[in-house]
């Protein structure tokens, strides 16, 4: 049996459905992304787990324990709040050590658990120093390392990084990544980032209007999306139409990609079909081996990557192209797109189409 899963999990207040039947197996030390906008579930589903809210049904099981109707203080979970809410008038120390005297440990063992996991957080040398002196990255280790100081079954992480810049919010991603690693504690981290998601899970979890839409690795997630939801939400992407005619998929008169391994190999003759086609995957070529002649209309200068909107004969498209050094193609000049075969993907018809 999986470590920790959820079966059936849901959430109602009076008409409101914040969760709709969660179900969901992770394996002991397994770090699992929750993902989705704001109001998808995701949070509620963390909370549910974590004993702050009560599910109106379904089952938590963890470590073959069911603790759907455990209070949270016994249930032993770390979790680590979007606000990290330390206590001010608390050293480093002092703050990581506070679960450890809520459970009557002994003094030096304290001491000797409190030492390695600020070693471990690379804060030992901080210890005496008061939250207020600290930055915001030094601030979310602290947190992190009180929540497992306690050795809990599970840690539990909610939007952890959402309060620190851009570039202090990518090295934590894979700092986190790090000592989870390290101890192997299976983790649940709930984000709205896509790109955080991706980097540090073994699997996400994406939600949609309180419903699990697809748990996948970050990589097969990304390249087979389910639906069009996932397809736009995960990263960017070109939305076009197509036709199955004869075990290709036809785009335009004239234009056509083999089904390959689109995913659409099913899809009945003649008929139309969605096709997700990826920015980074178009490329600009001399017209002998151009596919599609477009129009640049715009381009945004993104540092690693030059970012173009082009019209078409498919109509608008987005194109990603990293910067190489070569001059970018000026707007409004004509140019010619391809891509390979075998990288367009036919999503599933919607359930209400």
């Amino acid at each position: 049996m999986s470590f920790l899963v959820l079966e059936g999990l849901s959430k109602s207040y009076g008409d409101v459905h914040a969760l709709i039947d969660m179900n969901l197996a992770v394996e002991r030390g397994e770090f699992v992304g929750l993902l989705g906008p704001s109001g998808c579930g995701k949070t509620t589903t963390l909370q549910a787990l974590a004993g702050f809210v009560q599910a109106t049904r379904g089952r938590i099981v963890l470590d073959g324990r069911d603790i759907t109707d455990v209070p949270p203080n016994q249930r032993g979970l770390g979790m680590v709040f979007q606000s990290y809410a330390l206590f001010p008038h608390m050293t480093v120390a002092q703050n990581v050590a506070f679960g450890l005297e809520m459970r009557q440990v002994s003094r030096s063992e304290r001491e000797r658990r409190v030492g390695r996991m600020l070693e471990l957080v690379h804060l030992d040398e901080l210890a005496a120093r008061y939250p207020r002196e600290l930055s915001g990255g030094q601030r979310q280790r602290v947190a992190v390392a009180r929540a497992l100081v306690i050795e809990p079954p599970m840690l539990l992480l909610d939007e952890p990084l959402s309060n620190l810049d851009a570039k202090l919010r990518e090295a934590m991603q894979f700092e986190l990544r790090r000592i989870q690693r390290k101890l192997g504690t299976t983790t649940l981290m709930v984000t709205h980032d896509q790109a955080e998601a991706l980097s540090i899970s073994d699997r996400v979890v994406v939600m949609h209007a309180g419903r699990v839409q697809q748990i996948d690795a970050p990589h097969r997630l990304y390249e087979h999306p389910q639906s069009r939801f996932i397809s736009s939400f995960v990263g960017k992407t070109n939305l076009l139409r197509a036709t199955v005619r004869g075990g290709q998929l036809e785009l335009a008169p004239g234009l056509r990609v083999p089904l390959g391994n689109s995913g659409g190999a099913h899809a009945a003759e003649g008929s139309v079909v969605t096709v997700c086609l990826r920015p980074e995957k178009l490329a600009f070529a001399d017209g002998a081996e151009g596919r599609l002649a477009v129009r640049v209309e715009e381009r945004f200068f993104l540092g690693s990557q030059w970012l173009y909107r082009v019209s078409s004969a498919l109509g608008e498209l987005e194109v990603s192209c990293a910067n190489d050094g070569r001059p970018p193609h000026p707007e409004q000049a004509t140019a010619q797109l391809t891509w390979p075969d075998d990288v367009a993907r036919v999503l599933p018809p919607e359930p209400d189409a």
